[in-house]
């Protein structure tokens, strides 16, 4: 069966760093275009980054460049977010998510809470 497994969230300090993960099982990850999203309390779901497979084409959310990296390991079937700077408005549920044929086949992770607070 399709899992999709974030980890690497937690509380960190503004103008810190964390690094999610997302380990991904049951289907062929390397077809699979993969993102993250996030969703702040109130507010719709946004998409973070996204990124390719398998030439890595990423593309990023404007209040989040420059800070996030996102990046895959096709061999870990694994993709990362890579954040720095944090700030507080960065305070989300953070979502892993497999997009293959136009959406044909969309899978979801179950999230990863990141809360950036003093």
């Amino acid at each position: 069966q399709v899992q999709l497994v974030e980890s690497g969230g937690g509380l960190v300090q503004p103008g810190g760093s964390l690094r999610l993960s997302c380990a991904a099982s049951g289907f062929t990850f390397s077809r699979y275009t993969m993102s993250w999203y996030r969703q702040a309390p109130g507010k719709e779901r946004e998409l973070v980054a996204s990124i390719t497979s398998p030439g890595g084409s990423t593309n990023y959310a404007d209040s989040v460049k420059g800070r996030f990296t996102i990046s895959r390991d096709n061999a870990k079937n694994t993709v990362y977010l890579q954040m720095n700077s944090l700030k507080p408005e960065d305070t989300a549920v953070y979502y892993c998510k497999a997009a293959w044929l136009h959406g044909q086949y969309d899978y979801w992770g179950q999230g990863t809470q990141v809360t950036v607070s003093s």
